[in-house]
């Protein structure tokens, strides 16, 4: 498998045989290559599965069909590696970063991750979360943390903010991370009747598409085109300029909006967390039994934050109104 990715793959794809290794050696798999060990690692993570139980956008959605974290994930590695493929990179090392990268989500979404922010004295990126679930919280057979290679490690690190991935395949997941959320946040945005066709920006919209599949298939498309032969991965100017002004708009009429969360729910997530982060931190014989090990090693206040940032919705909020009683 190592010698066939020197067959098929571009010569600026990455390589599993100069992969950068992992933290702790380990010995080689038969027959898949380390990316592919990786890969499956998350896949078959506790971490990954909860995300089907995270939001992404609404609060306790009530219909069946709006995007949970685990949804997202799926749609990001799907982009992602059709990029990879018509580009002639990594594939397998795209879907591992794709995979991860939301590994580190809170509860209750974008509202969760800033409550979290405000009590932990260290702040909360949950970027820098997933890594600590690769690092340290998942166990796998090769011990404590997932043990991933750095090559995912540094993709699913900078999928956000302004760092760069070093490799072109974590390049494509940051760009993939976005395409996928602006594109089916709108759809869910639509279904639930936040906003109307009517509403979109109709500039990007006649620039993109007028539904997702084309909005997807033409900024699949430009990545590919843009990226072909350059070394780097890319998006045109008109194409990135459209993509940015559906974001901007989203970020007006959905992301804020009363309808995504009403006063009382915000009310209510802005005094979730910090419950149960005081809860925990008062009552530390009450975190699950495999991060109680760990405080002694990292600290209380670090693992009531990777505790309450583990939690589902529905186990954040049961836990909360018992809180409450």
């Amino acid at each position: 498998m190592e010698r066939r990715e020197y067959e098929i793959l571009s010569p600026d794809a990455a390589k599993a045989a100069e992969s950068k290794g992992r933290r702790r050696d380990e010995g080689k798999c038969e027959f898949r290559t380390d990316f592919q060990r990786d890969r499956d690692r998350i896949i078959h993570s506790k971490a990954l599965r909860r995300l089907m139980h995270k939001t992404q956008v609404y609060i306790a959605p009530e219909e069946d069909h709006f995007r949970t974290r685990l949804t997202h994930t799926l749609e990001v590695a799907q982009i992602a590696r059709t990029i990879a493929r018509a580009l002639r990179l990594n594939e397998d090392l795209t879907e591992a970063i794709a995979m991860g990268h939301d590994l580190g989500h809170t509860p209750f979404g974008h509202a969760g991750e800033t409550a979290l922010g405000q009590v932990h004295p260290g702040g909360f990126r949950h970027n820098v979360q997933s890594i600590r679930v690769c690092d340290v919280l998942e166990k796998s057979s090769a011990g404590r943390g997932m043990n991933l290679t750095e090559e995912v490690r540094d993709g699913i690190l900078n999928h956000t903010g302004a760092g760069v991935p070093t490799t072109l395949e974590g390049r494509i997941v940051k760009t993939a991370d976005r395409i996928a959320y602006v594109n089916h946040d709108t759809d869910d945005a639509l279904r639930n009747g936040i906003i109307t066709e009517g509403d979109l920006p109709k500039s990007a919209i006649s620039f993109l598409g007028e539904t997702i599949s084309r909005r997807i298939n033409t900024l699949t498309r430009d990545m590919v085109e843009a990226s072909d032969g350059t070394g780097d991965i890319k998006q045109s100017e008109a194409c990135l300029e459209a993509m940015n002004e559906l974001r901007d708009f989203l970020f007006a009429a959905v992301y804020r909006s009363d309808l995504v969360e009403s006063d009382a729910e915000r009310y209510e997530i802005g005094n979730a967390i910090p419950a149960l982060y005081d809860y925990y931190s008062k009552n530390p014989e009450k975190i699950s039994l495999e991060y109680q090990g760990l405080i002694g090693e990292y600290g209380l206040a670090e693992i009531v934050k990777d505790h309450v940032a583990g939690m589902t919705d529905r186990y954040a909020w049961e836990m909360y109104k018992k809180l409450r009683k």
